[in-house]
């Protein structure tokens, strides 16, 4: 499995025969060189959005016509970003699994943010925020989405014991790394941490340090854009 950082909070990962895309932002992405787009996109599967906010959603269009890769999400959200010309996929809802391929799945958890789009002048909701847990290669990935610490965090770790981490942690936004590594300690077992939503903007966090120190004995691994993180 490869994992990719496209910048902030978008992915790219490689797993078993998909290409998942995890809320895929590319232009007006302050981590992602524009010569880096299609190395980003090219061969996509799937797109998954785990909620409304520009930064998360503003390409996905654009990628799912031009890759014809689905795109799925909170139900609210999915039908929207249909109507606006991308290929459908599943418009589910937290607790709802769906298979990605035959050899992946792609399960739908609770995040604490918000969730909202603009419509013209006036904003609009996209139903709840989310996160994912993605299933495949003898892996189990949580993918947080944007959220600060949350009881929820409990189930979904006891449940699903994931391995691997991809957490929120810049701060301002989201958890913090210090909160992020609090949570990764209380709630999971992970053996891998991947930080993202940080370095993007000024108000975020710049270095995983705080996470890295508050989680001895977890491998946790700084994102370069565009470089794949092989597990």
């Amino acid at each position: 499995m490869n994992i990719i950082w496209l910048g902030h909070g978008s992915f790219r990962i490689e797993i078993e025969d998909q290409v998942v895309l995890i809320d895929p932002w590319l232009n007006g992405n302050p981590m992602m060189p524009e010569d880096g787009h299609e190395a980003a996109t090219q061969g996509a599967t799937h797109i998954l959005v785990t909620h409304g906010h520009f930064d998360h959603i503003t390409d996905v269009v654009e990628i799912s016509k031009s890759t014809d890769a689905p795109v799925s999400g909170m139900y609210e959200l999915a039908q929207y970003l249909a109507a606006g010309g991308a290929v459908e996929g599943a418009a589910y809802n937290i607790g709802g699994t769906i298979p990605l391929g035959d050899k992946v799945t792609a399960a739908m958890v609770p995040a604490m943010h918000s969730s909202s789009t603009m419509e013209g002048d006036k904003p609009l909701a996209t139903g709840r925020e989310t996160g994912f847990i993605l299933r495949g290669e003898g892996h189990t990935v949580y993918i947080s989405g944007d959220t600060g610490i949350m009881a929820d965090m409990d189930w979904i770790g006891d449940f699903y014991k994931p391995d691997i981490g991809i957490l929120s942690a810049g701060g301002f936004y989201t958890m913090g790394m210090a909160e992020a590594a609090y949570a990764a300690k209380r709630y999971f077992d992970f053996k891998t941490v991947i930080p993202c939503h940080y370095r993007t903007f000024d108000a975020l966090e710049q270095s995983a340090k705080a996470l890295a120190d508050g989680l001895p004995g977890v491998d946790v691994i700084e994102p370069e854009v565009l470089e794949p993180i092989r597990l």
